[in-house]
């Protein structure tokens, strides 16, 4: 992996190409990433580069989280990640990641977390059909219908199995949508436009790195 930058997820709006075709693109704005601390494999049993991103009031950190930011340099952050690296000799505590690290990145993959939606069920979680809205069927339209066998286990317990697709909770859950175009980076403002959908509520944290598996028809694209 090469690096991982974070941002906040602006909302969607579409941009025209220059053949005048509409685009659609979220706008995702980028933390001050700054380096807080280098991971080695003689002290930490591997190596990785860790990032702090989104300011936050002293009031509303900690002391410890203070002092680890302030070694680096810089004021506190409200978030730390890593992300590993074979190499970290390009890195130093107290660097500054930007949109600069974006130049001839052509498609990224960028990781959120999806927008919650409480219980919900088997029709809205897993696309059930539901049951048959004819004469004879009682107010159970909505229903799952019969587990069957999955209620018990080989007489070794009543509970359905692990994955049974029933009622539950849905969504917040981390996803990734992959090699989302770049369309634009606006410098000036710190911000990046990728095509499509990203996870996630406008506000929320979104992390960015370059797409880690491309299909042949956009590989080409970016060997070119």
């Amino acid at each position: 992996m090469s690096f991982v930058i974070a941002g906040k997820k602006i909302g969607m709006t579409r941009v025209f190409s220059e053949t005048n075709q509409s685009i659609p693109v979220t706008v995702i704005e980028l933390f001050d990433n700054v380096v807080t601390q280098l991971r080695s494999a003689e002290k930490d049993g591997y190596t990785a580069v860790q990032v702090g991103y989104d300011e936050v009031k002293p009031r509303r950190s900690t002391m410890s989280m203070i002092a680890h930011d302030h070694k680096a340099g810089t004021t506190p952050k409200r978030h730390h990640s890593e992300f590993r690296i074979a190499d970290t000799s390009e890195y130093t505590v107290g660097d500054s990641l930007g949109v600069d690290k974006l130049d001839g990145v052509h498609f990224v993959d960028v990781i959120g977390t999806s927008k919650g939606k409480g219980f919900q069920g088997g029709m809205k979680r897993h696309g059930f059909k539901g049951q048959q809205a004819t004469h004879g069927v009682e107010r159970k339209h909505r229903s799952p219908g019969s587990i069957a066998g999955h209620g018990s286990n080989a007489g070794k317990s009543g509970r359905p199995k692990k994955g049974k697709k029933m009622s539950g909770h849905m969504g917040d859950e981390r996803v990734t949508m992959r090699s989302l175009d770049v369309i634009r980076v606006v410098a000036d403002k710190n911000m990046v436009l990728v095509k499509g959908p990203v996870p996630g509520a406008n506000g929320s944290v979104v992390l960015m790195r370059p797409a880690v598996r491309l299909y042949r028809s956009k590989a080409a694209k970016a060997a070119g």
